[in-house]
């Protein structure tokens, strides 16, 4: 059980840094690849829609980690 915790740690880990990647910052960032222009507006809804998905990953994260902790004791 312990094996399968931290493999899913890790993936979870993987998934969570490459979201936070793709967040825009000053500048376009990975977040304005492929997507609607920001002058049309479509920008505003997948940055919202990343922002909720990477909320999710890290509380799965918050979550996997204290599992962990207590599983360890």
């Amino acid at each position: 059980m312990l094996g399968v915790l931290a493999a899913f740690h890790v993936l979870v880990s993987i998934f969570l840094v490459v979201l936070v990647l793709m967040h825009s910052g000053r500048d376009t960032g990975f977040g304005g690849l492929g997507f609607t222009p920001t002058s049309q507006g479509g920008q505003h809804i997948v940055e919202r829609n990343l922002t909720r998905l990477t909320v999710v990953v890290a509380f799965i994260f918050a979550a996997n980690t204290i599992a962990l902790f207590y599983f360890f004791d």
